[in-house]
């Protein structure tokens, strides 16, 4: 697990409203929570119909095409 070293921010009536964290630990927990996610999607599509190499290259071409116009 990971350590988190925080700091609470304390407001004028001395009560917690924000936490501070050094930024080496927030940018591990952004990981975190974007590995986490990825395999959330990954399981979500893990039944799903897979594309042969052409029909995947014409569907990713399609989507540039559409972006760019």
């Amino acid at each position: 697990m990971i350590e988190i070293h925080k700091k609470i921010v304390l407001d004028e009536n001395q009560k917690p409203f924000a936490v501070q964290i050094p930024i080496e630990e927030f940018e591990r927990l952004e990981e975190i929570l974007e590995n986490y996610g990825l395999s959330k999607l990954m399981d979500e599509v893990v039944n799903d119909e897979k594309l042969s190499i052409e029909n995947a290259k014409t569907y990713y071409q399609a989507l540039k095409t559409n972006v760019e116009s």
